[in-house]
């Protein structure tokens, strides 16, 4: 299990979306809960990689690193510092060469060796 989350963590913040999606199941279902933008929620691994494309713009780089983390053989809850400098404007008045610092919790569960679930929390 930790090693498919260091994995997912490495390809997410080299941003690898191929190696990302190796990692995941065809089924995978996501969501990010963020108290500033709302809830995004993707139900496949082809909805997964669409958003995860879009979101590669966002961000001149990006980085999320692990806190804490409780583990067990089929799921985890990983306290995650999440930083990220803007490469352009958004919508919510963030200005691109801004840097954003997140803390939150993400929800892995695993099945058969894919990921199924990653629920994003911040």
């Amino acid at each position: 299990m930790e090693e498919i989350i260091q994995a997912y963590l490495t390809a997410y913040n080299a941003k690898d979306v191929p190696a990302m999606l190796a990692l995941l199941d065809e089924a995978v279902f996501f969501e990010n809960v963020s108290n500033a933008s709302g809830i995004t929620t993707t139900q496949s691994k082809s909805e997964f990689e669409t958003l995860a494309l879009q979101s590669l713009n966002f961000f001149s780089e990006r980085r999320q690193s692990v806190r804490f983390q409780v583990l067990s053989d089929t799921a985890a809850a990983v306290e995650i510092d999440y930083h990220a400098t803007l490469a352009q404007d958004l919508p919510n008045g963030l200005k691109a060469g801004e840097t954003l610092r997140l803390r939150g919790v993400s929800i892995f569960e695993v099945s058969h060796g894919k990921i199924i679930r990653i629920s994003d929390y911040s």
